[in-house]
């Protein structure tokens, strides 16, 4: 075993594609055909490379975030692999320009990379340099924007596939098709299943609520950022006045967002991105935050590096299965009964497919 202070950065290896989705996913604010992906590999002096990926949401933006990234490279190589020493350093350099956006994407997904040489550099699955033992984590598979009868046959699909739990976007312009949909998933996984749906930023406070009145009874598990994610106050507002859970956090950047949303008494679940919160080292500083307010935290996107988050986090609850990289990685956890566990590998598990990485490169 040897100590991250020992080891230095040597350089990064940037790589840029485009990975096709099985099927489009549909969701109130758009319709994602393909996953823009941003590779990375940080390679050190100890022969140990970090791997993670980065998804900029948007195909005009897989060039910008992949330059960005390329240039913080000057500011880190020849430094020793301490990652939250870096993050701290990228973190203040950026004051000046501004950190949300594509520089928190950038530093997030640095720090992903960083976690996990150090994780290998120690023989040790990320979970156990967090402190805590790789394990099952539950599981739920995230849906797109559907109606009933397309819904119900995705249920069928993913019980085969092993889930027990599950989310849908929804925002139907007519409201009822949302009932319709809870309703669908219930004649299929049984009356106790899990189910969450996404209102994806799509209304106002007013209109939220006036949708979940008509949700309420359908025991749904969360509704998720029924309002624009910085709309505090508005969030407030829906959460005083529905029965349903109020989940968010895809978008925060900085563990003040989630502290902001506590004191307005905004939310019941919490949802980090692992990239977006900072990597590594952002998510462990919300899921303090959550563990000491007592909110359940569950992840979004990013499966490999999340099961060994969600597993360190003390109020750790379900990981969202949305596998954007599945089409350019070699090996995938497996998902059974409801349950997903990391690979038994050093660090994150990430092992890619270079194979596919030629084929979809952007």
């Amino acid at each position: 075993m040897t100590d991250g202070k020992d080891i230095k950065i040597s350089k990064f290896r940037v790589r840029t594609v485009t990975v096709p989705l099985p099927q489009p996913h549909k969701t109130a604010s758009g319709t994602l055909h393909a996953a823009p992906l941003v590779l990375l590999d940080i390679e050190t002096d100890a022969g140990v490379t970090g791997s993670a990926y980065l998804f900029p949401y948007a195909a005009f933006f897989l060039r910008p975030l992949a330059l960005l990234v390329s240039e913080l490279e000057e500011l880190i190589k020849g430094q020793p692999l301490m990652p939250r020493d870096i993050w701290c350093m990228l973190k203040t350099r950026a004051r000046l320009a501004g950190y949300p956006g594509l520089m928190a994407c950038a530093v997030g997904g640095i720090d992903m990379a960083l976690w996990d040489a150090l994780a290998k550099a120690h023989g040790l699955p990320l979970a156990s340099l967090l402190g805590a033992a790789p394990r099952p984590v539950r599981v739920y598979d995230s849906l797109g924007q559907m109606g009933p009868e397309e819904t119900a046959r995705d249920i069928e699909r993913s019980l085969k596939d092993g889930f027990r739990a599950f989310k849908v976007k929804s925002g139907d312009p007519d409201p009822r098709v949302d009932v319709a949909v809870a309703r669908a998933i219930r004649s299929v996984a049984g009356d106790g299943a899990w189910t969450a749906m996404d209102f994806n930023q799509a209304f106002s406070a007013e209109e939220a609520v006036k949708r979940m009145h008509l949700l309420d009874d359908e025991g749904i598990a969360w509704i998720e950022e029924p309002v624009a994610w910085d709309d505090f106050e508005g969030h407030a507002n829906v959460r005083a006045a529905i029965s349903t859970p109020v989940q968010s956090g895809e978008n925060w950047y900085v563990a003040r967002d989630m502290a902001k949303m506590i004191e307005a008494g905004a939310i019941d679940h919490a949802m980090p991105d692992a990239m977006r919160i900072g990597g590594v080292t952002g998510w462990m500083e919300v899921a303090g935050l959550a563990a000491a307010h007592n909110i359940p935290v569950s992840s979004h996107l990013f499966p490999d590096h999340s099961v060994h988050l969600l597993a360190a986090t003390p109020t750790g609850y379900i990981l969202e299965w949305f596998d954007l990289a599945a089409g350019i990685l070699a090996e995938r956890p497996e998902v059974k009964d409801g349950m997903v566990s990391p690979l038994d590998l050093p660090g994150a598990g990430i092992v890619w497919d270079e194979k596919a990485i030629a084929e979809y490169a952007a």
